[in-house]
């Protein structure tokens, strides 16, 4: 029986995804490359530090990597403040109320900084649901890498087998599937160019799901 359910953020969540593409593009634009729709979806799943660490390799550029983030993190919060038609996915936060209400215990495993995610949870009032939030930053590797969700398994009340992750891109599907935890993927109109083969099982709205069935989902044979 499931006992823990990891939620991603970016597109499961929230759909942050409009307000990174535009602070990225922004961003790319003054340091004068042209990243690809098919490189730019590839990014999808990695921190910001590993998007940059790549940037930088492929385009041979000067910028320290440090900077680059504290640029690209300042249009983003610039452009989250300020927008005001941010909203959280369709159905996700009464799955939330749902499983918490139920005794499930919700924990975060996003690559977004931990500024973003607060300011997210702080923005539509996530904070009582979740025991834990753990960031992509604190870790060297970013999905399709399992750490993450190794490491947001090994806060569970319960054994990893009693886990499950709910993810909406290529790379955070690698990453629950190379965690060895079942894998519920959110097949979301938002998310272009991921393949979610590898999940366990795949919706395409969060209505399709609720405490009695999450309880009782099994791996596919």
């Amino acid at each position: 029986m499931v006992k823990t359910v990891i939620f991603d953020m970016d597109g499961v969540i929230v759909d942050t995804e409009p307000v990174h593409k535009y602070a990225y593009y922004k961003h790319f634009s003054e340091l004068g490359i042209e990243v690809s729709e098919e490189m730019y979806a590839s990014f999808t799943g990695n921190s910001t530090r590993n998007v940059f660490q790549k940037l930088k390799e492929t385009f041979h550029l000067s910028d320290d990597v440090e900077e680059l983030i504290l640029r690209k993190r300042f249009l983003f919060n610039d452009a989250f403040d300020t927008k005001e038609d941010l909203e959280l996915i369709e159905g996700v936060k009464k799955l939330i109320i749902d499983l918490h209400e139920n005794g499930m215990q919700l924990i975060l495993a996003s690559s977004a900084s931990k500024g973003t995610i607060e300011r997210v949870f702080n923005r539509f009032e996530l904070n009582p649901y979740f025991t834990h939030k753990v960031s992509g930053e604190d870790f060297p590797k970013s999905k399709p890498h399992p750490a993450i969700f190794l490491h947001a398994a090994s806060l569970s009340v319960a054994p990893i087998e009693h886990c499950i992750v709910i993810e909406d891109s290529t790379n955070g599907v690698k990453a629950s599937k190379a965690a060895g935890i079942f894998c519920l993927a959110y097949n979301s109109p938002n998310s272009k160019l991921q393949d979610l083969s590898e999940a366990d099982f795949e919706i395409g709205h969060f209505d399709q799901v609720n405490y009695d069935i999450v309880s009782q989902i099994k791996k596919k044979k």
